[in-house]
């Protein structure tokens, strides 16, 4: 059973390419796209199989299979059998079609290979091809100037992420003598580094991390991609600009530099606010998303900072479902010629205290379970006014009878599903994932200094919206949020080429 089910699940993987590149062929026709879809489908399947029924963690050749690995591939592959099955209609009449699946399904094997590897050597290979056929993706229409200059300086960046990492990965080699990652963050090896070693590696790693997930001052190319597919986009945002967290929670053992920790603390706090404010401010859909993601990716590198690994990848694997989601169903979002009247009446004060109390004493709860962790202080906080301002949205605006026992029915499902994924993350990967260290308290303090003063500007501003700091704010935000001005165009001018010669045919 150990070796059958990764034997035959590598086997399904390069089923999977072969029949990408099947489709490529000119004299092959486009309906056979629906049975490239079923084959693609067997390999998350049998994925999320393993996952399951598979409770043993085991080295086979240059792959490493455990709950972690098992999940991540269940999660990419899904993803790309989502995104592929939507593209069938939604980029049928493209002239580059065929290309799209063969390119697509290229990427998600890849990064699937990628967290699949314990040997470091074939993890920078398929990593690098993963960046490479997004790249390929986005430069697909070559005729479309601003696709390509936008591909072109992902690529720049994309490389240099690519060999910042290949440098990690060849002093980590050298210094332990080790390919294999299970060897590399034993205990053993990790005793034979010195203190600088350590801190250079660390600092590498998050240089190579940083890039991918559109941290500042990285996240320019982020906001450049805008101009690529809605299918892309997706793919994009669900498994390529979470690796940072997946690169760190990997090498976690190794990631024990106070320095380091701050040096991500700050580029991560920094990426959050940029994220935030730019979500905030932008009228263009898909950029309300990429501050969002650029935000998000900030929190989960947070996370990896403050040694709460497990938290990082249920936050990676949770925003790419949610994100690339919003993504395919960009096309529906409407925007209303007339503002919708929203009903208002007072909030009942029995109710608002209520709900500010039972915040309160779940964060205190949360937080009493384990005290030691410095972690679980910043998400006892998050999680006490998450249930808040729940409660109050669901509980104490409800009109009527029906509607507060409506939502508190919400409510209570909500809190439910919370703790099942919760506890289900956690004991599907607490024997895989080491907990980090825990970081020094100037760090806990700077996050929640973070966190205080975010908010504090936030709610001034809303009850200022008309002030001179309000408006500066509103318009350096929005400047921070526009595309380069190479890569946008009123209208595509290869469209009128096209159309001048037929359209796609």
């Amino acid at each position: 059973m150990l070796v059958s089910l990764p034997f035959v699940f590598l086997i399904f993987l390069i089923v999977s390419l072969v029949s990408s590149t099947i489709l490529l062929i000119p004299k092959v026709s486009l309906s056979y796209v629906r049975i490239h879809i079923g084959v693609v489908s067997l390999s998350p399947l049998l994925a999320l199989f393993a996952l399951i029924f598979q409770n043993e963690s085991f080295i086979w050749g240059p792959f490493r299979f455990d709950s972690l690995s098992w999940l991540l591939a269940v999660f990419i592959l899904t993803m790309g059998l989502i995104v592929q099955r939507f593209s069938v209609h939604f980029l049928l009449g493209d002239r580059s079609y065929r290309n799209y699946f063969f390119l697509l399904t290229l990427t998600t094997v890849a990064g699937a290979l990628a967290w699949l590897s314990d040997d470091l050597r074939l993890l920078l290979i398929c990593w690098g091809m993963t960046l490479f056929g997004l790249t390929l993706i986005i430069r697909l229409k070559k005729e479309w100037q601003s696709a390509k200059r936008a591909a072109t300086t992902m690529g720049r960046l994309f490389a240099l992420g690519w060999l910042i990492l290949l440098a990690a990965i060849l002093w980590i080699s050298q210094a332990t003598g080790y390919w294999q990652l299970s060897q590399v963050v034993s205990e053993e090896s990790l005793a034979g580094l010195t203190s600088w070693e350590k801190n250079g590696i660390h600092l590498l790693l998050i240089l190579s991390v940083v890039i991918p997930a559109g941290q500042w001052p990285f996240h320019r190319w982020l906001l450049d991609s805008a101009v690529a597919p809605t299918p892309v986009s997706a793919v994009m945002h669900a498994g390529i600009v979470n690796a940072g967290g997946i690169i760190l929670t990997l090498f976690a053992p190794l990631l024990t530099t106070s320095l380091a920790q701050i040096l991500l603390l700050i580029l991560s706090g920094i990426s959050v606010i940029i994220g935030t404010g730019i979500m905030l401010v932008q009228v263009d859909y898909k950029r309300q998303l990429i501050g969002s993601t650029i935000a998000q990716m900030g929190f989960m590198l947070i996370q990896c900072a403050l040694g709460a690994y497990i938290a990082a990848i249920i936050h990676a694997v949770l925003h790419g479902l949610f994100k690339s989601t919003l993504f395919l169903q960009a096309g529906s979002a409407i925007h209303h010629e007339k503002p919708l009247k929203m009903l208002t009446k007072p909030a009942s004060l029995f109710g608002t205290v209520f709900g500010i109390a039972f915040g309160i004493l779940t964060g205190i709860g949360y937080w009493a379970v384990s005290p030691e962790e410095g972690y679980r202080l910043i998400s006892a906080i998050i999680l006490g006014s998450s249930v808040s301002l729940a409660w109050k949205q669901l509980v104490v605006f409800g009109y009527g009878k029906i509607g507060r026992i409506s939502g508190f029915m919400l409510f209570a499902a909500g809190a439910f599903i919370y703790a099942l994924i919760h506890s289900g993350f956690h004991r599907l990967l607490h024997e895989t994932i080491r907990t980090g260290i825990q970081p020094p308290f100037p760090a806990i303090l700077f996050i929640l200094i973070l966190l205080f003063i975010g908010s504090a500007i936030g709610l001034s501003f809303a009850r200022n919206q008309s002030s001179r700091g309000f408006m500066i704010l509103y318009l350096w935000l929005v400047r921070l949020g526009e595309p380069n001005y190479d890569v946008v165009e009123s209208h595509p001018k290869y469209l009128m080429k096209y159309m001048s010669q037929g359209g796609n045919k």
